[in-house]
């Protein structure tokens, strides 16, 4: 068996180089990105039989036998993904109990207490242990914002055109478009917002986008095709700001195949925000973020807040996937309903279970 290791720009190119090399008989080993020299390098490890040492001559029942066995070891994977979750589990599980509580201070002590009442995983609880282990007199705050980080969505930090909303079908990714739309038009009248439908008629996102692109005076699109996608990269010019709403994507499809198959991942004027609810199990939120994770993920927009009971989730989301929190949105109307995340807005949720704008609203 030979492992040979791809690097590159783009993933698609880089399938193009791995399909030319070895053909059909690459299995694809891992594909994730890395940071380096301030850019995104995707690289991706395959492994092949080594051909080379190879003095039989392989029969075409060997070849469809080989590729049986392939076919049955991927298919497995996310089985094995999940059974090594399950162990990683029982690792925390073990290590936890090693935790010397009484060498943290009585402040720190009772944080650590309520993050785990909150839903905080044992994996998150460690990492904050081993940050304030000896030294009582650190502040759990600081500790928690390397963890939890926070990125608010406005031009200053987001200044990209292209703005697309990923998530699960029923976490609100059509109402936070929304909100945010409404919520940039109010505050700048003059901005050209197009709002894109990308569920090709599937459910009932895309009559509300027409709906509210109608009522606001805003651009609204459809896209079905890479041709679609072109034609509205031509049209982009005459627009400040396009949020489109992305289907929820069946469980044979990822995101990055997803943006590959539309023209989509290698636009360097895109970000893509990860819409999700704080009520989902802690697998659940790992299996949405391998089949959401890629390049062109930039944050994560948490919605339906005022439904939830606890925000550990909130923290537990932002170690695993590693991108800051953009936007927080809450109750049943579209207006005034949504705002940039702030620091002091986002552990008040934690901490005080107190909505965003709580004091504003109260008033």
């Amino acid at each position: 068996m030979r492992v040979k290791t791809f690097r590159g720009k783009s993933t698609a190119a880089l399938f193009s180089e791995i399909k030319a090399e070895f053909g059909d008989s690459a299995v694809i080993l891992s594909n994730k990105s890395v940071e380096e020299s301030g850019g995104k390098i995707h690289e991706i490890m395959v492994a092949v039989d080594n051909i080379e040492n190879d003095t039989e001559v392989k029969t075409s029942a060997d070849q469809c036998s080989k590729d049986d066995t392939i076919g049955a070891a991927m298919s497995n994977i996310p089985e094995w993904s999940r059974e090594w979750d399950q162990i990683k589990d029982h690792m925390m599980a073990l290590l936890k109990p090693q935790m010397n509580l009484s060498l943290l201070a009585p402040r720190q002590r009772l944080a650590m207490e309520y993050l785990e009442k909150e839903g905080v995983t044992d994996k998150v609880i460690l990492k904050l242990f081993r940050e304030l282990c000896g030294d009582k007199t650190k502040a759990v705050l600081p500790a928690l914002e390397k963890i939890a980080r926070i990125c608010p969505f406005n031009h200053k930090k987001w200044p990209h055109k292209f703005h697309a909303f990923a998530g699960p079908h029923g976490v609100g990714k059509t109402s936070a478009l929304i909100r945010l739309a409404l919520k940039e038009k109010k505050e700048n009248p003059k901005s050209r917002i197009c709002l894109v439908s990308a569920d090709q008629g599937q459910g009932k996102g895309r009559l509300v986008l027409r709906h509210y692109a109608d009522l606001s005076g805003l651009g609204f699109r459809e896209i079905a095709s890479r041709e679609d996608v072109i034609a509205l990269l031509g049209e982009s010019p005459a627009f400040d700001r396009i949020f489109i709403d992305l289907p929820g994507l069946s469980n044979d499809t990822d995101l990055e195949t997803w943006l590959a198959i539309y023209g989509l991942d290698d636009n360097k004027d895109l970000a893509v925000h990860l819409v999700m609810n704080p009520y989902f199990a802690p697998a659940q939120y790992r299996v949405f973020i391998r089949k959401y994770s890629c390049p062109r993920l930039e944050s994560v927009i948490w919605s339906k807040l005022d439904e939830s009971c606890n925000y550990g989730s909130l923290i537990n989301m932002a170690h695993e996937c590693e991108i800051p929190v953009s936007a927080l949105s809450f109750g049943s109307g579209l207006r005034n309903s949504i705002v940039e995340a702030d620091e002091k807005d986002f552990w008040r949720l934690v901490f005080k279970h107190q909505l965003p704008g709580h004091k504003r609203n109260a008033a």
